[in-house]
């Protein structure tokens, strides 16, 4: 059930799996991420973190620049200290933002795992 719908990202909580699912598409800018960060909150305040995965589709995420990419890696740590039972961040089909993710990952101590695909998504 998708619960946010807005140009930049989609969100969606999938009660049988026990799943939030967060998608990006393309580059968050500045003005979006406060708009985000309220959707993201209403979202999540609606399941037992505890009980639930929550699932970053960064597939159609793109290349940040490179001022930004700490942003990344604070992104992946905030995600961490959400309490969700598991993290999965899904590989951007983009070369350069895997990398870019990838390497934010490295830098924090990220719960979660890093996959190529999922199954079933929003």
């Amino acid at each position: 059930m998708i619960v946010v719908d807005k140009r930049k990202y989609k969100m969606g909580i999938n009660e049988v799996a026990k799943e939030i699912h967060v998608q990006v598409h393309g580059l968050m800018r500045e003005e979006d991420v406060e708009g985000y960060m309220k959707d993201l909150q209403d979202t999540i305040h609606k399941v037992p973190k505890q009980e639930y995965t929550f699932v970053v589709d960064a597939t159609y995420q793109t290349p940040v620049p490179s001022k930004v990419v700490p942003q990344l890696g604070q992104t992946m740590q905030f995600y961490s200290s959400l309490g969700f039972k598991d993290i999965i961040v899904v590989k951007p089909s983009s070369k350069i933002a895997q990398v870019q993710i990838r390497n934010a990952l490295e830098r924090i101590e990220f719960p979660g795992t890093f996959v190529d695909r999922i199954a079933h998504s929003m």
